[in-house]
């Protein structure tokens, strides 16, 4: 990717991360940096320099608020809540906020008619039961939503993990039943409360999140951090959380690994996806 490509989508995210910002500060939700976004507030005070996005976690409360307070309030023409349904795949286990007005295709979504707009990537926090059965059930119902979900597996988890995959969609082929077994495991897995719990839990997300436990009292409260010259809220247990997950987050990593994370086939910060439809996604067979 050219730098100036990655300057324009950073600056298209902070736009929309600084608007996401304002609609859940208006409506008392909470939200707080992750992933490579938090190490780049508290590393570089702003965008990691190779990184191509912005990622967002919520705590589950918050996180079933805000399809119906975006709905009401956002700027909805604008940008999109994006979330996988019956209809719909976005092939993220997550939520997005996406901006209509530009387009960015994953390799992953160019046979879906989606929403193919920059993304904030956004993922809930979940109480976490203390019983190690419950726990263990728990972690399963997580990895069963996943697969059923997102309906792909990353080419970073090893070939074992995607052939297996790939062996249980052609097994399960119904899209109807594909919806019945995920939003039963969503179900089960998210049955513990927030206000219950001492314990939370990433169950979105890499399998390594998904095992850890974290004390809730870190992401009870936030505090906020610079962030391309903008104070952004993180949650006041960040530093416990950065290292648990990639141990000393302040180290820079080779120079092999500086590299944007998305597989895209195409990008335009200035121009609708909806333009590049039948070109670039949801293209014929007979054309690809």
């Amino acid at each position: 990717m050219r730098k100036d490509d990655l300057k324009s989508i950073q600056g298209k995210e902070l736009e929309m991360l600084l608007y996401f910002q304002k609609i859940c500060s208006e409506h008392n939700l909470r939200f707080y940096l992750c992933g490579g976004a938090l190490i780049g507030a508290i590393r570089h005070k702003g965008f990691i320099p190779w990184d191509d996005d912005i990622d967002l976690f919520m705590p589950r409360p918050d996180y079933e608020r805000l399809p119906t307070i975006w709905k009401a309030y956002a700027d909805t023409k604008h940008y999109s809540y994006c979330r996988t349904t019956k209809t719909k795949v976005y092939h993220d286990a997550g939520a997005s906020i996406r901006d209509n007005y530009t387009t960015f295709i994953n390799r992953h979504s160019i046979n879906d008619d989606i929403c193919h707009g920059l993304a904030l990537e956004i993922m809930p926090i979940d109480g976490c039961p203390k019983g190690k059965i419950t726990r263990i059930i728990q972690i399963a119902d997580a990895m069963i939503f996943a697969l059923f979900n997102a309906q792909r597996i990353p080419n970073n988890k090893g070939w074992i993990l995607k052939l297996l995959a790939k062996i249980i969609y052609k097994l399960i082929p119904s899209k109807k039943l594909r919806y019945y077994i995920w939003k039963k495991a969503e179900k089960r897995m998210t049955k513990y409360k927030w206000e219950d719990c001492n314990q939370v839990t990433e169950l979105i997300g890499s399998l390594r999140g998904m095992i850890l436990r974290h004390p809730k009292v870190d992401f009870d409260n936030i505090v906020y951090k610079e962030f391309e010259g903008h104070q952004i809220p993180v949650m006041t247990g960040y530093d416990r959380y950065l290292k648990l997950i990639w141990g000393d987050y302040m180290k820079f990593p080779p120079v092999s690994e500086r590299v944007a994370k998305h597989d895209t086939v195409f990008i335009d910060m200035n121009n609708s996806y909806r333009a590049y439809k039948g070109r670039y996604y949801c293209i014929k067979k007979e054309k690809q």
